[in-house]
Protein backbone atom coordinates (compact mmCIF):
# COMPACT_ATOMS: atom_id res chain seq x y z
CA UNK A 1 0.00 0.00 0.00
CA UNK A 2 1.06 3.58 -0.78
CA UNK A 3 -0.12 6.61 -0.03
CA UNK A 4 0.46 8.50 -2.89
CA UNK A 5 -3.08 9.31 -3.63
CA UNK A 6 -3.49 10.17 0.04
CA UNK A 7 -5.66 13.17 1.08
CA UNK A 8 -4.25 14.56 4.25
CA UNK A 9 -6.31 16.58 6.83
CA UNK A 10 -4.38 17.84 9.78
CA UNK A 11 -6.85 18.24 12.74
CA UNK A 12 -6.23 20.19 15.41
CA UNK A 13 -8.30 21.42 18.55
CA UNK A 14 -8.73 25.32 19.44
CA UNK A 15 -9.78 27.53 22.15
CA UNK A 16 -9.50 30.53 19.61
CA UNK A 17 -11.82 29.08 16.85
CA UNK A 18 -13.04 31.89 15.52
CA UNK A 19 -9.49 33.39 15.48
CA UNK A 20 -7.87 30.70 14.14
CA UNK A 21 -10.72 30.77 10.90
CA UNK A 22 -10.02 34.50 10.33
CA UNK A 23 -6.56 34.11 10.28
CA UNK A 24 -6.30 31.06 7.84
CA UNK A 25 -9.37 32.59 5.78
CA UNK A 26 -8.56 36.12 5.56
CA UNK A 27 -4.84 36.10 6.28
CA UNK A 28 -3.93 33.16 3.85
CA UNK A 29 -6.91 32.71 1.01
CA UNK A 30 -8.16 29.28 2.24
CA UNK A 31 -11.76 28.31 2.27
CA UNK A 32 -13.91 27.17 4.14
CA UNK A 33 -14.93 23.96 3.05
CA UNK A 34 -17.08 22.72 5.45
CA UNK A 35 -18.40 23.86 8.76
CA UNK A 36 -20.32 22.32 11.98
CA UNK A 37 -22.07 23.50 15.62
CA UNK A 38 -22.91 21.61 18.46
CA UNK A 39 -21.86 18.01 17.08
CA UNK A 40 -21.84 15.88 20.31
CA UNK A 41 -20.57 19.78 21.89
CA UNK A 42 -18.23 20.30 19.11
CA UNK A 43 -18.01 23.11 17.43
CA UNK A 44 -15.70 22.87 14.13
CA UNK A 45 -14.16 23.95 10.44
CA UNK A 46 -12.73 22.57 8.03
CA UNK A 47 -10.80 24.82 6.13
CA UNK A 48 -8.57 24.94 2.46
CA UNK A 49 -8.63 24.70 -1.20
CA UNK A 50 -10.86 22.75 -2.90
CA UNK A 51 -9.03 20.43 -5.38
CA UNK A 52 -6.21 20.46 -2.98
CA UNK A 53 -4.62 17.24 -1.53
CA UNK A 54 -5.29 18.29 2.25
CA UNK A 55 -7.16 20.44 4.39
CA UNK A 56 -6.96 21.89 8.12
CA UNK A 57 -9.45 20.96 10.71
CA UNK A 58 -9.91 23.03 13.48
CA UNK A 59 -12.44 22.26 16.20
CA UNK A 60 -13.69 23.35 19.60
CA UNK A 61 -15.43 21.52 22.43
CA UNK A 62 -17.39 23.39 24.81
CA UNK A 63 -16.54 23.68 28.14
CA UNK A 64 -13.17 22.12 27.59
CA UNK A 65 -9.96 23.88 27.39
CA UNK A 66 -7.64 22.72 24.37
CA UNK A 67 -4.50 24.31 26.26
CA UNK A 68 -1.40 25.29 23.90
CA UNK A 69 0.57 23.56 21.60
CA UNK A 70 3.27 21.84 23.43
CA UNK A 71 6.33 23.03 22.04
CA UNK A 72 7.33 26.06 20.04
CA UNK A 73 8.23 23.41 17.61
CA UNK A 74 4.79 21.91 16.72
CA UNK A 75 4.60 23.44 13.06
CA UNK A 76 2.57 23.18 10.18
CA UNK A 77 4.36 24.73 6.78
CA UNK A 78 3.79 25.67 3.38
CA UNK A 79 6.23 26.56 0.96
CA UNK A 80 5.04 29.38 -1.69
CA UNK A 81 7.15 29.20 -4.86
CA UNK A 82 5.98 31.53 -6.79
CA UNK A 83 7.29 35.01 -5.43
CA UNK A 84 4.34 36.80 -6.34
CA UNK A 85 1.70 34.35 -4.70
CA UNK A 86 3.77 34.71 -1.61
CA UNK A 87 4.43 38.79 -1.43
CA UNK A 88 0.78 38.69 -1.67
CA UNK A 89 0.20 36.31 1.27
CA UNK A 90 2.80 38.42 3.09
CA UNK A 91 0.65 41.50 2.62
CA UNK A 92 -2.40 40.17 3.19
CA UNK A 93 -1.02 38.98 7.10
CA UNK A 94 0.22 42.08 7.58
CA UNK A 95 -2.97 44.36 6.44
CA UNK A 96 -4.19 42.17 8.89
CA UNK A 97 -1.87 43.35 12.00
CA UNK A 98 0.30 40.42 12.09
CA UNK A 99 4.01 41.26 13.67
CA UNK A 100 7.27 39.87 13.21
CA UNK A 101 8.94 37.22 15.51
CA UNK A 102 11.95 35.24 15.90
CA UNK A 103 12.14 31.76 15.25
CA UNK A 104 12.46 29.03 18.34
CA UNK A 105 14.48 26.86 15.94
CA UNK A 106 17.78 28.61 14.11
CA UNK A 107 17.45 26.74 11.16
CA UNK A 108 14.48 28.58 9.82
CA UNK A 109 16.28 32.06 10.02
CA UNK A 110 19.22 30.35 8.45
CA UNK A 111 18.56 28.14 5.61
CA UNK A 112 15.06 28.89 4.57
CA UNK A 113 15.30 30.18 0.41
CA UNK A 114 13.37 33.93 0.47
CA UNK A 115 11.01 32.60 -2.08
CA UNK A 116 9.34 30.09 0.59
CA UNK A 117 6.91 30.75 2.92
CA UNK A 118 6.92 29.05 6.09
CA UNK A 119 3.46 29.39 8.03
CA UNK A 120 3.36 27.62 11.75
CA UNK A 121 0.18 26.96 13.66
CA UNK A 122 0.41 29.75 16.01
CA UNK A 123 -0.67 33.25 16.21
CA UNK A 124 1.41 36.29 15.36
CA UNK A 125 3.47 36.68 12.43
CA UNK A 126 7.29 36.07 11.29
CA UNK A 127 9.18 38.35 8.29
CA UNK A 128 12.50 37.45 7.71
CA UNK A 129 14.35 36.53 4.40
CA UNK A 130 11.17 36.40 2.19
CA UNK A 131 9.13 33.75 4.86
CA UNK A 132 6.16 34.41 6.73
CA UNK A 133 5.30 32.41 9.63
CA UNK A 134 2.79 32.48 12.58
CA UNK A 135 2.48 31.84 15.95
CA UNK A 136 0.02 31.19 18.93
CA UNK A 137 -3.30 29.98 17.24
CA UNK A 138 -4.14 27.25 20.09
Amino acid sequence: MTLTNAHLRVARPTDKLAEVVKFYNDGLGFEVLYQFTDHDGFDGVMLGHKDAAYHLEFTHKTGHSSGKAPTQENLLVFYLPDREVWQRAVKRLEDRGNKPISSFNPYWDQTVKPSRTRTAIEWCCRMRAGRHETCNLF
